[in-house]
């Protein structure tokens, strides 16, 4: 039997599914009448609809877990273009690990979860996310173009939503990933924080860069992420939470409602709510408390909250499709919270600028 190589396991490549093109409409409305999770999706449906009829509403998208190595880029862009989706709040591995990887020109394969033998797949470089294959070489040029963005940046610290702009900023120069969640935030101006930015692929890049230079480097304040999102909160007022699995970035998000009452800002808790999950709410853990557990902390309104368990790859198109084709987004008007942001920046390096002048 002929040896085993990466060839015969990088075959077929994952698509990305385009909800533009399945009017989903009716089913989901279907689904009104029926029971169980059906009824629970239909009603999702129609509150991230409500998100885009309101007016007053920003709306936060959440991301965690593996969804964009798993055929769920399309969406998340197609968000961003049509005005769907106001500030992302991720895991570091679904923007660097997955889309940036991808942007560069490289895919993720169709692998199988059944009798995988990963102790082959390991002397094989192929790393394996349940039933997808990445190819492991092609991950580490991923690790190394962040570490060379940090070598050109000014060495200070940077929120992730600044670090990942200039990784937009990267793409747009190079002329690579026009297809990426990266590039389009970039572009359409929505800011993308990532809270947990060293656990994922990015982390290796700023290891390399900080050990090459110990005494003047880039680094991440994870502070300033929360600042920013606590201003957007601040400044939208009312905001609408759609959360793809839960982790870090769902907790980051609900907590800027806490943080907003901590700087006496008039900040009212999150007024609608989605959230996507198989997690289980029994063991304590964030991922799976419910939405109405949230509202005892003083961060989202019970009246428009749902629950929806069920695995993202199956539910975000059909609940996400809705939207889109219901066309409540085509009259909203754009936040650009990335063009806010950097004013708020113009303003602290002008007050800094102001106070260093005064100790001269």
């Amino acid at each position: 039997m002929a040896k085993l190589t990466q060839k015969d396991f990088l075959k077929g490549t994952i698509k990305h599914i385009d909800m533009k093109k399945y009017n989903v409409v009716p089913m989901v409305e279907a689904f009104e009448n029926m029971a169980y999770s059906s009824r629970d999706l239909a009603r999702a449906s129609k509150i991230y609809h409500q998100m885009l009829s309101d007016k007053n509403c920003s709306i936060i998208l959440c991301i965690a877990g593996s969804l964009i190595s798993a055929g769920l880029k399309k969406i998340i862009v197609d968000m961003i273009q049509n005005n769907m989706v106001d500030a992302i709040v991720s895991n570091g591995a679904n923007i660097v690990d997955q889309d940036f990887f991808e942007a560069l020109g490289y895919k993720h394969y169709l692998g199988t979860p059944h009798n995988a033998d990963d102790n082959l797949l390991r002397d094989l470089h192929i790393d394996r996310i349940y039933d997808t294959y990445i190819n492991e070489d092609e991950l580490k040029v991923c690790d190394e173009t962040v570490h060379k963005i940090c070598n050109s940046l000014e060495p200070r610290p940077y929120s992730s939503r600044e670090f990942i702009w200039e990784m937009g900023k990267w793409l747009e120069k190079n002329k690579k990933g026009k297809d990426s969640v990266v590039y389009n935030a970039y572009k359409y101006g929505v800011p993308v924080f990532v809270p947990a930015f060293s656990d994922c692929s990015a982390g290796f890049g700023f290891v390399a860069h900080q050990t090459e230079h110990p005494t003047a480097h880039v680094t991440i304040d994870s502070a300033k992420d929360f600042l920013e999102l606590t201003k957007i909160k601040i400044k939208a007022k009312e905001t609408g939470l759609m959360m793809f699995s839960g982790g870090v970035p769902k907790n980051f998000a609900q907590d800027t409602v806490v943080a907003a009452e901590i700087l006496g800002a008039d900040a009212p808790m999150h007024k609608y709510a989605v959230q996507i999950t198989v997690a289980d709410e029994r063991d304590g853990a964030l991922s799976g408390s419910t939405l109405k557990e949230a509202s005892s902390w003083g961060k989202v309104s019970t009246a428009l909250e749902q629950m929806v368990y069920g695995e993202c790859t199956t539910l975000i198109p059909l609940i996400i499709g809705y939207g889109y084709h219901k066309g409540a987004w085509k009259k909203r008007k754009a936040a650009n919270y990335v063009k806010f942001l950097q004013d708020e920046d113009k303003k602290v390096a002008a007050l800094k600028a102001k106070e260093n002048k005064a100790k001269k």
